[in-house]
């Protein structure tokens, strides 16, 4: 039986960024239309954080019972290395996406935007088919797309949704900026996997585009955020204070342009998601005032 630490890291605590950011950076283009509300950002946080956490217990489940992190080099699985029953780990799956379910449900019908019911359910199914199912789109170079549309756009722009009844251009600059950042956290883990993921047959968009490729992606997407901001800061001179994360990336985009791999690439996870929370603030912050 696993132990509390363990399932803890089972839940991987350091892919929570993925799901605050989003919400942080809705927060601010909400206000910026002078309609936040506090417990409607509330809502969306728990939906987000109740969302990712169904994603890592249910890639957990299903990547354990495929025999996929039989020869991982990242964090603990829970079933891959036998430290909790298969059963049990779906259990907390599908817990965490119930939850994820029931509290959309109460913001949507508090919010009376019914329509955002569709784009909750495709959030759900989008978590549990990732690697779940018979054919699941993360083993066909899917899952950053599949990342950029739930943890940018979808959780960016319909945090300002749920708040403000539309969207603004500076909602969609931050989406698709907090998108990009999201993207690169996967493509980082998915570089570090390349050697098991070819060996377990598991075709990630690494796999497919190879080392130097993936590589060069990654670098793509950590610049995308500040591009934007370049952009969006022309309206909102503010904004160029989140340059100040830039510095937090140093150290991954050396791991990753250096040519680091296995554990030497885990550390790039958690630093482009801390670069990525810390960009969401700021950019929040910037928008508000």
């Amino acid at each position: 039986m696993a132990t509390v630490s363990e399932w803890i890291e089972g839940a991987r605590p350091r892919t929570l960024p993925n799901a605050i950011a989003p919400v942080v950076a809705g927060v601010g283009a909400a206000i910026a239309l002078d309609a936040f509300s506090w417990w409607r950002s509330l809502l969306a946080l728990l939906v987000a954080l109740s969302l990712i956490i169904g994603v890592n217990f249910a890639n957990d489940y299903s990547d354990g019972i495929r025999g996929t992190d039989e020869h991982r080099v990242g964090p603990l699985r829970l079933v891959g290395s036998g430290a909790a029953n298969p059963k049990a780990v779906l259990r907390a799956a599908l817990t965490s996406l119930g939850l994820a379910g029931v509290l959309g449900l109460a913001l949507v019908a508090l919010s009376g935007y019914w329509w955002l019911l569709a784009m909750g359910a495709l959030c759900i199914l989008g978590a549990w088919f990732y690697t779940g199912g018979k054919k699941p789109y993360g083993y066909y170079g899917l899952g950053e797309i599949a990342v950029f549309v739930f943890f940018g756009l979808a959780g960016v722009l319909g945090t300002v949704y749920v708040q403000a009844g539309r969207v603004s251009w500076d909602a969609l600059g931050c989406a698709v900026a907090v998108g990009s950042f999201s993207m690169a956290v996967l493509v980082a883990n998915n570089l570090r996997d390349i050697p098991t993921d070819i060996e377990s047959g598991k075709h990630t968009l690494a796999t497919r585009m190879g080392d130097g490729g993936t590589r060069k992606l990654y670098l793509t997407l950590v610049t995308v955020p500040y591009a934007l901001t370049v952009l969006m800061g022309i309206w909102h001179p503010l904004l160029f204070i989140s340059f100040v994360t830039a510095p937090l990336l140093l150290k991954p985009i050396k791991a990753v342009g250096g040519g680091g791999k296995g554990r030497e690439l885990i550390p790039a996870l958690r630093d482009t998601g801390m670069a990525m929370l810390a960009w969401a603030v700021l950019s929040a912050v910037a928008l508000a005032i």
